[in-house]
């Protein structure tokens, strides 16, 4: 009998893209963000990607105080890989996004693989009000945005990365960033086996189009071979569909209320353990299996829960 194929689920939390204002259900401080966690792993999830927000106004902070408050009760409580961003929000410096990867050391950490239009500004339609002027401000300053991380940028973290035995969930907005990906190996800063997050829907990266998702498989598989592991999420009303296309194509998935606050159409995801047990569901009629934490860190290649800083 052949054996199941495991597929990895990541559960992004909170994120920088999504406002308070727009669900009640968003986790903002650092205990609501450890309990969706906690309930996302739970639930299958055998990463969880982690932001940070302001406890008080919900804005998107790097300050390792406020992770600090996080990551001990995530750790205490899940056998879950825990993933840092380094992206942050795009309106921060590089240096301020990479303060919490480098101080907590942890077993993966994102890596956005080039600079990018980021327009958010299409969601100021959608909202009559906002309950914190950022918000607004956080919206229509995407109009005159480029989230910038450079080949030096990328070059000095992933060294930094290294040095702590942290890899990167390499993320990937566009066919070009799967190049930088290429040259950054061919270079020697990247190394193993890379894990390649496709991210479709963004306004200023590639569309969420079935073709598209095709197109970035096949460009991924002729430049890395069989030296990776693939995943995707899809912004939006394309979470679901995007991710039941990845594994029939052989990938991993990504949920969670950083990527879309919903769970159908019309209806808000009260959660994110809701998404992990929607796209588990899927996965598990599609006949696959769902990788354990530990078996994420196996294909992988990562170096441990006991290995990180926190």
């Amino acid at each position: 009998m052949a054996t199941q194929r495991k597929v990895i689920i990541t559960c992004a939390l909170t994120g920088a893209i999504h406002t308070p204002s727009m669900s009640p259900h968003l986790p903002v401080t650092p205990e609501e963000i450890a309990e969706a966690g906690i309930a996302a792993a739970e639930a299958g999830a055998a990463i969880i990607h982690l932001h940070a927000r302001d406890p008080i106004t919900g804005k998107p902070t790097q300050d390792p105080a406020v992770f600090e408050r996080i990551l001990p009760r995530l750790k205490s409580a899940t056998n879950a890989v825990i993933n840092l961003t380094t992206g942050g929000s795009p309106h921060m410096s590089v240096e301020e996004r990479m303060r919490p990867a480098m101080e907590f050391k942890p077993e993966l950490a994102s890596m956005n693989m080039g600079s990018i239009n980021f327009g958010l500004f299409p969601m100021l339609s959608r909202y009559a009000s906002f309950q914190h002027e950022w918000e607004r401000e956080h919206l229509e300053n995407s109009r005159d945005l480029v989230f910038k991380n450079t080949f030096a940028d990328i070059e000095k973290a992933m060294t930094l990365g290294a040095a702590n035995g942290t890899r990167f969930e390499c993320e990937c907005y566009d066919i070009g960033h799967l190049y930088s990906l290429r040259h950054m190996m061919d270079l020697g800063f990247i190394s193993g086996r890379v894990f390649v997050q496709s991210v479709f829907g963004i306004l200023g990266g590639i569309g969420p189009h079935p073709e598209d998702v095709i197109h970035m498989r096949r460009t991924a598989d002729r430049l890395f071979g069989d030296s990776y592991e693939w995943s995707v999420l899809g912004a939006g009303s394309n979470q679901m569909r995007i991710a039941a296309q990845s594994a029939a194509m052989g990938g991993h998935v990504r949920v969670g209320l950083e990527d879309s606050l919903w769970l159908s159409p019309g209806q808000l995801a009260e959660s994110n353990a809701s998404q992990v047990t929607k796209v588990r569901h899927i996965l598990e009629e599609l006949s696959f299996a769902i990788a354990t934490p530990d078996e994420a860190r196996e294909m992988l290649q990562l170096k441990g829960a006991s290995n990180v800083g926190f």
